[in-house]
């Protein structure tokens, strides 16, 4: 049901894609948190690339990812994208699609990062920025103090986590996209198909209860406007350089 309601990761997903061809992308590429395919896709039709490895921690992920894609150029690889089971220098290439803003860690990460890839090997990234979702938060801000929602890292955080792994050439870019839903349930609804529910480390130990909600619901709708309300995601695309 992912396709069904990821708008948004393929617009987004288009963008990157606009900026890896910029970029030149040739040899080995790895598609870090593929999904069910879509940049590995656009990836495999590039004649300059020789082998995409598409990774991804949920297997129905990759098999939703073979049904676009059979090739030999494509290697699955089930795996967290925080643990990667890849030697050092084993690509020239790493690309990520709306995938690194759930690690904890993002500096680890993106050590991890430099460690697969060849000298002056290119890192391009999308992911969520600090802005995204505000009003769902605004919303829960007056219900309790209880992060409900998400936190993903600031512009500035990231730049700090690349520099610090020994990234260099380091391009950062901020877009806002704004969507619409019919109500705040719908739009949890679609934060659950794509897997994007609260994965905060501090959960509460018991259920949401029903009179929150419905004070989170009543916030949320001082914002309807031509019948719908707004929810806010900022997109940080990234472009850097080992």
């Amino acid at each position: 049901t992912y396709d069904a309601v990821a708008d948004l990761q393929r617009r987004v997903g288009q963008a990157l894609f606009t900026q890896v061809i910029d970029r030149g992308l040739t040899g080995m590429v790895l598609d870090v948190g593929c999904g069910t395919g879509f940049i590995t896709r656009e990836l495999m039709a590039l004649s300059e690339i020789e082998k995409v490895i598409a990774l991804d921690i949920a297997v129905p992920m990759l098999q939703a990812t073979r049904q676009k894609v059979n090739s030999q150029k494509l290697l699955l690889v089930c795996a967290d994208a925080e643990y990667l089971p890849l030697s050092e220098q084993a690509v020239h290439h790493i690309v990520s699609n709306l995938a690194l803003q759930w690690c904890e860690d993002l500096s680890s990460v993106f050590s991890d990062f430099k460690r697969v890839l060849k000298p002056n090997g290119q890192l391009l990234f999308s992911t969520f920025g600090s802005q995204t979702l505000q009003e769902l938060k605004a919303a829960w801000a007056k219900v309790d103090d209880y992060s409900h929602v998400n936190s993903f890292y600031t512009a500035a955080q990231i730049t700090q986590a690349l520099q610090q792994a020994g990234f260099n050439q380091i391009q950062v870019n901020e877009k806002i996209y704004l969507s619409q839903y019919e109500s705040a349930m719908a739009l949890r609804r679609e934060l659950k198909a794509i897997g994007a529910h609260n994965v905060t480390s501090a959960r509460r130990k018991t259920m949401t209860g029903k009179k929150k909600m419905q004070t989170m619901i009543a916030e949320y709708e001082l914002l309807r406007s031509n019948g719908l309300i707004p929810a806010t995601f900022e997109i940080i695309t990234v472009m850097a350089r080992v």
